[in-house]
């Protein structure tokens, strides 16, 4: 989004409110400092999305305080897209549609569910049993919401922080 005026004299502040460029950025750091992914991917751009809109809806501290809540969301088996639904209906009720930063956050929401990437099949693995490995079979591929790639992608590179 560009500033509506560039002398100076728009006024109304940033077209993009800083709570989300702070997530954003963070986001980025995050996933460029645990190099999983080249920066550019669609990989990188679904982990990108998910982990800015983790920390958006975690309603902001400090990083250093919030590791452990983001990890703790993202994590395999957490209802990420209920809480996410659930914290932006919320904000919605707050604040109202008007909000910059919570439309931009369900733009991102939006593209998260709508765009699908071709991965491995991760959902047709058996169950993890005590300590035996799980084979995966890369050639069993399916479409997945991006954010079903994000996730795991911004889970790991929240562990590399």
């Amino acid at each position: 989004m560009r500033p509506e005026s560039t002398d100076g004299s728009g006024g109304g502040g940033l077209a993009v409110p800083m709570d989300w460029l702070c997530a954003e950025y963070l986001a980025d750091e995050l996933l460029r400092g645990g190099g999983l992914v080249e920066t550019g991917s669609l990989e990188y751009v679904a982990g990108r999305r998910t982990l800015a809109l983790t920390v958006y809806l975690s309603d902001g501290a400090a990083p250093e305080e919030r590791v452990g809540e983001w990890l703790d969301r993202t994590s395999h088996g957490h209802p990420w897209p209920q809480w996410v639904r659930g914290r932006l209906a919320a904000r919605r009720e707050r604040e109202g549609d008007g909000e910059p930063g919570l439309a931009l956050a369900l733009e991102t929401w939006r593209l998260l569910e709508e765009t699908e990437l071709l991965a491995a099949d991760l959902g047709a693995l058996p169950a993890p049993s005590a300590g035996r490995p799980v084979a995966v079979d890369e050639s069993a591929r399916t479409w997945l919401p991006s954010w079903q790639l994000g996730l795991p992608l911004g889970h790991l590179s929240l562990h590399l922080y």
